[in-house]
């Protein structure tokens, strides 16, 4: 997907520090996949809601095949 949105859930959220730079990896599935393949995506904390939770419904932003921003 070269620029888009895509909705996810939620099912795991890992903060981590990558030079003093606060990040997030988010693992989430495709509400609409029978399988629930687990993905992951790694934004900056301040490309995520402060109060994203495990079980919420987002919307991942793409640009060039990559998430960039996650809104709820």
């Amino acid at each position: 997907m070269l620029k888009g949105t895509r909705r996810a859930i939620v099912k795991r959220i890992q903060p981590l520090s990558i030079h003093g730079q606060m990040n997030i990896d988010v693992f989430w599935v495709d509400p609409e996949d029978p399988e629930e393949e687990i993905r992951h995506a790694r934004v900056g904390a301040e490309d995520a809601p402060r109060t994203l939770d495990v079980g919420d419904a987002v919307t991942m932003h793409y640009l060039l095949g990559k998430v960039t921003k996650i809104t709820k």
